[in-house]
């Protein structure tokens, strides 16, 4: 079953962070058609991001953005002893940006996002990847081949494009508050609390300080403040 959405249509693949958040309003500026697509791998953090990313989602308002679609691919059965899974030994305040490393990432999101892409007849998918990101599958490489094989694969061609790649968080952070995005709204968090950032994982700490260097006030809610570790 398939509906054209139309050449000057995307997908953005969402996951209710800061850099998907903004990039999937940012998207609405160049395509007549914008689709969110977050892919539940069963990670222990998904509930929290998916209660924020609706909120988010519902705040926008805007004939151009379509339904937020949620897709399942679950990774339990490979991750079944990582952290992600389990919630044992967190990445803390001091951990390296290597430790959040999950085996396959992007290439697990981008074939599912492609899949309904090309179901939908969209050939743009937008991921909202960072300067700093340090792993093989968020290289420009790496999205080069991708979308060459995924194209192959389906039969029709789908470019894989990084809107933010030479941007830093706090980049990001401005180009959002530039919009008056409700950034409060959005979630980093990889060992939340009920619904709320914890405050003091790595995700929460690159979060925190994002926000310290861009000069702006973080209206998040974390359950313990004031931790920024070096």
């Amino acid at each position: 079953m398939s509906e054209d959405s139309g050449p000057d249509s995307a997908c953005v693949l969402v996951s209710g962070g800061l850099e998907s958040s903004v990039l999937m309003y940012d998207a609405l500026s160049r395509y007549s058609s914008v689709t969110p697509i977050y892919v539940r791998n069963h990670l222990r953090w998904e509930d929290a991001e998916l209660f924020w990313l609706k909120s988010y989602h519902r705040g926008i308002k805007s004939s151009k953005l379509e339904a937020l679609k949620i897709f399942d691919l679950p990774m339990r059965d490979l991750y079944d002893r990582h952290w992600s899974i389990t919630g044992i030994k967190v990445p803390g305040s001091r951990s390296s940006d290597e430790s959040m490393y999950l085996p396959g990432r992007n290439i697990i999101l981008l074939a599912k996002a492609a899949c309904h892409a090309a179901m939908m007849g969209a050939a743009v998918i937008e991921i909202g990847v960072l300067k700093s990101n340090p792993f093989s599958d968020s290289s420009k490489a790496f999205f080069k081949k991708m979308s060459e094989v995924l194209s192959l694969g389906l039969g029709k061609p789908i470019k894989i494009v990084t809107p933010f790649q030479t941007m830093r968080k706090e980049d990001v952070i401005l180009l959002g508050l530039k919009s008056s995005l409700a950034l409060e709204q959005t979630f980093s968090c990889v060992n939340p609390k009920n619904f709320d950032h914890c405050g003091e994982c790595n995700k929460c700490i690159e979060r925190k300080k994002a926000f310290f260097s861009a000069g702006i006030f973080d209206k998040t809610k974390y359950r313990k403040e004031g931790i920024l570790a070096s």
